[in-house]
């Protein structure tokens, strides 16, 4: 597994409570939520850049 980098997260106050507590209801740290929100995100990114280039 890839060393993971720590940096600072600014983030609005509301939506960081949101993610608590959906990381709660998933049994996931806020930290795991955030990482595992991004990834699905890009997942779906490439996901769509990839059926782009094939319309082309």
């Amino acid at each position: 597994m890839a060393e993971k980098k720590p940096f600072v997260l600014r983030i609005n106050p509301d939506m960081l409570k949101e993610i608590e507590h959906w990381a709660n209801e998933e049994f996931r740290s806020t930290n795991g939520q955030i990482e595992y929100l991004l990834q699905k995100a890009l997942l779906e990114r490439k996901k769509t850049n990839k059926k782009k280039k094939e319309d082309q």
